[in-house]
């Protein structure tokens, strides 16, 4: 049976810049997914283009496009990435300046619109839509004034239209992480929109794949037994048209891929194992077989899934006030007790400066002593150091600027054995808090846009 191979090289902004470029070179494969988007990137991207009006995308995909741009084109290899973000079609202008750089003409590249909703979010909200909190229940209506992005999650669907019109590379916004493995499934299989059971598959193995390494040895419990670690292989998929699919990874890299680095991927985000949401489908994760195949090869089969909801999810996000962190190192006999008379120190000085936080509002990390996994494990009950962490947060800047001056004084006016202070006084920074909410498909779905162009 006809197989095609899609790898992932990017699990998040910020991920290896190497490793994509490696997945390319390090031998055959047809498509490449390039993840760019967590929930709150998108704010970042908005603060971005209000700044320059040509920026709101990942910029770190212009360098990988730049690396690799010759060889994709000559080996007719397709990218696919949300790392078009608020702002694709600038995205697209970039990259065609890089092809005219190189050299190179006939370069495909299409563009995926009409996730963005922040422009329509009142209309919404005053046409019935009260897009509430999933989290909390509340209505949109009170923060709308303080939106910084509001994106819909979009399927595949527009991703195989853009592919279908023959673009070399498909840059997209807010669509799901799996969209990118499944895509280029339903282009190649012709797999149709109830093909629920298919559908499912190419979802799930989207979901193995969505964060790169993760899946190859990364993060993975048994760290020990991974050969290799620094050179790990990012994944790929090798999908046939029954839905059946087998998890790899290029020969001579790092890592390892077994029954076990999958299955701890699978339950990876995992709500309600029997109804993994997505625009295209609802996949079961329970229906899922796993088999060794072979060295770094798990075959991937059985897999049911059931019609998509009516729905869309929103990622929103939104300025909720200021906060403000800061830290030390504490050395020395007692480093503990000394740690908390530091922190003591800080909020103490602060109220007689008229300052104060709710309990809520700040946090007190004492790091070496047992908070990351508190009654996990054992924490050592005289460490020779630990981090003291302190941070706040409140609607009024100037409260968390006034905090940031008082982890420097500890120094000097503070228990002995301060050390590790860098970086200046911490400053306010903007809070982006997340905003999830339900839309009606139809509302979002209508108003999809896909262009290619070619330089």
């Amino acid at each position: 049976m006809r197989a095609i191979r899609i790898g992932n090289g990017q699990g998040f902004w910020g991920d290896n810049v190497d490793a994509p470029v490696e997945l390319l070179k390090g031998g055959p494969i047809d498509y490449v997914g390039m993840d760019y988007l967590a929930e709150v990137t998108l704010s970042i991207m908005m603060r971005q283009k209000l700044k320059d009006p040509r920026q709101g995308y990942a910029t770190d995909f212009i360098s990988f496009i730049r690396r690799v741009l010759p060889l994709a084109q000559e080996r007719n290899i397709r990218i696919l990435t949300n790392a078009g973000g608020l702002n694709p079609k600038a995205c697209r202008a970039r990259i065609f300046e890089v092809a005219r750089e190189l050299g190179l003409s006939g370069v495909r590249v299409g563009v995926v619109e009409g996730d963005d909703l922040l422009p329509r979010l009142r209309d919404l909200a005053e046409a019935g839509h009260p897009l509430k909190n999933m989290d909390t229940g509340e209505p949109i209506a009170p923060v709308l004034d303080r939106m910084m992005s509001a994106n819909a999650y979009l399927g595949a669907r527009p991703v195989v239209e853009a592919l279908g019109q023959g673009a070399q590379i498909v840059l997209c916004g807010r669509i799901t992480d799996t969209a990118l493995a499944l895509a280029p499934l339903i282009h190649e299989f012709g797999w149709g929109p109830e093909d629920w059971d298919r559908l499912a598959a190419g979802t799930i193995a989207g979901h193995i794949i969505e964060c790169g390494a993760q899946c190859t040895g990364g993060n993975f419990s048994r760290w020990w037994e991974v050969p290799d670690l620094w050179n790990a292989g990012y994944p790929i998929i090798e999908g046939r048209e029954d839905g059946t699919f087998t998890v790899t990874k290029h020969e001579g890299t790092g890592g390892m891929v077994t029954v076990d680095t999958i299955s701890e991927q699978l339950l990876y985000e995992m709500g309600d194992p029997t109804a993994y949401l997505t625009p295209d489908v609802t996949a079961d994760f329970t229906s899922i077989r796993l088999r060794q195949e072979g060295k770094d090869r798990v075959e991937v089969s059985g897999i049911k899934g059931r019609p998509r909801t009516p729905f869309l999810k929103v990622s929103a996000s939104y300025l909720a006030g200021y906060k403000g962190s800061g830290q030390i190192t504490i050395s020395g006999p007692r480093a503990v007790d000394k740690a908390r008379l530091a922190a003591e120190v800080v909020w103490k000085r602060l109220e007689r400066a008229g300052v104060t936080f709710p309990e809520e509002n700040r946090s007190e990390e004492l790091v070496g002593s047992g908070v990351c996994l508190p009654g996990v494990l054992p924490a050592d009950p005289d460490p020779p150091e630990v981090v003291l962490r302190l941070g706040v947060r409140d609607a009024d800047p100037a409260k968390v600027e006034r905090f940031g001056k008082e982890i420097a004084p500890l120094i000097t006016a503070g228990p002995p054995g301060v050390t590790g202070f860098a970086g200046g006084r911490p400053k306010a920074q903007e809070v982006m808090a997340y905003w999830p909410a339900l839309l009606a498909r139809e509302e979002v779905e209508g108003r999809i846009e896909v262009s290619v162009e070619e330089v």
